[in-house]
């Protein structure tokens, strides 16, 4: 589903720059564009023949080559820009003065001319930016235009929104309310003894199972709230902590667990850092999926809103900067559009999605030392090689190279090194486990059970039990998985006993408090259907639909959230 945009954005031509000058720009503490915070971005120029005007390309990151911005100018007319996405990586978009009108594109040796503005008047641009597509098929299917959308939110998120824009002492308001409805998504499954014979195997090419108390060894867990079928369904529960097969998507396992069925030795472990559990939340339903690395790769959109790029509403006063419209220098990454859907090129692959991290009004630090440097350390985000906002050291980080490897880390300064080459990245928060070297084994992170210094939001008196998400990474042999875990109703130290129960190297929060913001759908392609399939029963109404189909979320419609999204290698 696809709605009408028609904008036209004026903005300067990019001022030539040396690779140093850019480097300089980047790290200015000073208002800038969003070309300036580019700092490997590579410009062509040329005169086109329509009234003494000219042209611009703009590659943001070369090394990534997929986002270039078109700067068109005709005589004394504005300049118009439009963002444009390379489906092909290996091809690349340049322009050159012997084809004045348009776009030339080398794949190898083999050149494509692409005329789109022979004049003002004669302007393929144009026409596409005022068609319903959110991506516009251009040069034969070879690019695209990507087109402003209006994303879709929730009835909760919109009332929340107005609530925080209109009523004074709002946030207190909003924070009781996640108190209130805390405990509303919490599940609780049943344990029965498990008779069946050889169901304690343990599946080939899985992740490891997660390490249990010795007397839950024979039980079942039932759920009634697993959305997600499984390649051989089981009637009377699964094992708790083992993994399933998920149907139709060889590489993807699922599996249940309650925290109080974890190996003792784990819940007693690192009591400096992690709070007891009591019964409420020990008992709370958890549902993981897990994705084979070997298999599956990973991308990352932002949504039509969120996250923007301004200041946090929890940033300290003396570390906000009164002569910056943000704390990378810009308040808007115009003349980028961000969609909130997937892109035509990966959405024949993509086989998942689920919601990204914290919007921008809390994804900053109000307590501790991280919100004492940094300008607060704002979390972070790039897509598609685009730095959007620039990567915090101390906070808790997914990245995606691009060969397609995903790997999650506390960022340092040190690893900027890596940017030429990072496609995605998103960061949240502080860790819930990270890598000890020492033992060669996930620990939980030294902040999971300090609520201010963690940034773990709930409510103003501490009260952190609620429905959350969170990814992970674990290792099996030489098999590498990336793991999405929804928590019924947990607190960070939870999350962090099951993530060390699956023996996962690294954790991380998301969002939390509803269903809409811990939402994940897997997809089954049964012959020319499309199936879609959730984690967690409930999240399926957040789904569309239009001439009696589905239209999911993120693949189907254009949403207000950022989200990540899983496809086939």
């Amino acid at each position: 589903m696809t709605w009408r945009a028609s904008c036209w954005l004026a903005v300067a031509l990019p001022i030539a720059a040396g690779v140093q000058d850019q480097r300089e720009q980047y790290d200015a503490e000073a208002p800038k564009t969003i070309f300036e915070l580019q700092q490997f971005r590579q410009s062509t120029s040329i005169s086109i023949s329509a009234k003494a005007g000219a042209a611009t390309l703009v590659n943001l990151n070369p090394a990534i080559n997929s986002w270039y911005i078109l700067e068109l100018r005709f005589g004394a007319n504005p300049v118009v820009s439009y963002h444009i996405e390379n489906g092909n990586p290996e091809q690349k978009l340049t322009l050159d003065g012997d084809f004045p009108s348009g776009l030339v594109i080398f794949e190898g040796k083999r050149r494509t001319n692409c005329e789109l503005f022979a004049s003002a008047s004669a302007n393929a641009l144009e026409r596409a930016r005022s068609s319903p597509l959110v991506y516009y098929p251009l040069c034969d299917g070879r690019v695209y235009l990507r087109n402003p959308a209006p994303g879709h939110s929730t009835t909760l998120e919109a009332a929340t929104e107005f609530l925080r824009q209109h009523l004074w002492g709002s946030e207190k308001i909003i924070a009781l309310g996640h108190v209130l409805m805390g405990d509303a998504n919490r599940e609780t499954g049943d344990l029965e003894v498990d008779s069946r014979p050889g169901s304690a195997a343990q599946l080939v090419g899985s992740p490891a199972p997660a390490l249990l108390d010795t007397k839950f060894s024979e039980r079942l867990l039932t759920s009634a709230n697993l959305g997600i079928i499984l390649d051989k369904p089981e009637k009377n529960g699964l094992k708790p902590g083992a993994w399933y097969p998920a149907s139709a998507n060889p590489g993807v396992f699922v599996s249940i667990l309650e925290p109080n069925l974890i190996d003792p030795k784990i819940l007693g472990s690192y009591s400096a850092h992690v709070n007891h559990l009591d019964n409420r939340e020990g008992s709370a339903m958890c549902y993981l999926v897990a994705f084979d690395h070997d298999r599956y790769q990973i991308g990352y959109e932002l949504g039509t809103e969120h996250p923007k790029v301004g200041w946090s509403e929890h940033v300290l006063e003396q570390q906000r900067d009164s002569k910056l419209p943000g704390p990378d220098g810009i308040g808007t990454f115009s003349p980028l559009v961000a969609t909130g859907l997937v892109s035509p090129e990966a959405a024949g692959k993509t086989i998942a999605t689920f919601v990204g991290g914290f919007k921008r009004a809390h994804g900053a630090f109000k307590y501790g030392d991280l919100a004492r440097k940094n300008h607060g350390s704002h979390y972070g985000f790039v897509e598609q090689g685009v730095v959007l906002s620039k990567l915090q050291p101390g906070l808790a980080t997914i990245y995606v190279l691009n060969d397609g490897s995903v790997d999650l880390k506390t960022w340092m300064e040190q690893d900027n090194r890596l940017l030429p080459r990072i496609r995605h990245a998103r960061q949240n928060g502080v860790p819930i486990v990270e890598f000890d070297s020492t033992s060669q084994t996930g620990i939980p992170g030294a902040l999971v059970n300090r609520w201010g210094a963690g940034n773990w939001s709930g409510s103003e008196d501490m009260k952190l039990r609620t429905m959350r998400a969170g990814l992970a990474l674990a290792r099996h042999g030489r098999k590498r998985f990336l793991v999405y875990a929804v928590f019924s109703d947990a607190t960070p130290s939870a999350m962090a006993r099951v993530f060390q129960a699956y023996q996962c190297d690294y954790a991380m929060l998301l969002d939390m408090n509803a269903l809409e913001h811990t939402y994940m759908a897997l997809y089954r392609r049964v012959g020319s259907q499309l199936l879609v399939d959730h984690l967690v029963k409930g999240m399926d109404v957040f789904e569309k639909s239009a001439a009696d189909e589905i239209v999911p979320r993120f693949l189907g419609y254009a949403d207000n959230r950022d989200f990540f999204y899983v496809t086939r290698r």
